[in-house]
C-alpha cells in the first residue's frame, strides 16, 4: 500500500471538512511530510480556494451562534486553531449577532426561571459565563429572559 502524498491527504482531510491553515498543517506534518513541502501545498490549496481561514471562520462563527455560544468562547476557540485575532474580531462584528438575545435564549433553555435567591442568580451568571458571555451580558440577558 502506497503513502498518500501530501496534496492527495490535505484534499482528503478537507473532503471532510474545513480545516484553518494552522490545523492542516499540523496534520500533514504529524504525517511526516516534510515542512516546505506543506507550505508550497497550503499556499496552493488557499490559491485555488480549496482551503480558506475567512470561509473557515465565517461557518465557524455561524455554527457557534446557533449553538447559542458567547463571543468569548467563540474567539477562544478560533484562536486556538490559528486563527488571528483581527480575523477574528471581525468575524464577530460581521455576524451582527445579539449577544444578549442569545445569552437569555440559552438561558430560557436552561433553567424554568430566574430562581429566588442570590445563589440561583449566580449559578445562571456561571452558565453563560461558561458559554462565552461577558458579565454585562450576562446582567442584561437576566433581566431580558425573564423580566419582573
Amino acid at each position: 500500500m502506497s503513502q498518500r502524498t501530501p496534496y492527495e491527504e490535505a484534499i482528503a482531510l478537507l473532503a471532510r471538512r474545513e480545516y484553518t491553515r494552522s490545523e492542516l498543517e499540523e496534520r500533514l506534518l504529524r504525517h511526516e511530510h516534510a515542512p516546505e513541502e506543506v507550505t508550497a501545498l497550503l499556499d496552493r490549496l488557499a490559491a485555488d480556494g480549496f482551503q480558506s481561514d475567512a470561509r473557515f471562520v465565517e461557518h465557524f462563527v455561524r455554527s457557534r451562534i446557533a449553538r447559542l455560544q458567547g463571543p468569548r468562547k467563540i474567539s477562544a476557540e478560533l484562536a486556538g486553531r490559528g486563527i488571528e485575532r483581527e480575523m477574528i474580531a471581525q468575524a464577530l462584528e460581521e455576524s451582527e449577532a445579539d449577544w444578549t438575545s442569545l445569552a437569555a435564549e440559552a438561558l430560557e433553555r436552561r433553567f424554568d426561571g430566574p430562581g429566588d435567591d442570590m445563589k440561583a442568580r449566580a449559578k445562571r451568571q456561571r452558565f453563560l459565563a461558561s458559554r462565552g458571555f461577558d458579565g454585562q451580558q450576562c446582567s442584561s440577558a437576566l433581566r431580558q429572559a425573564w423580566p419582573s
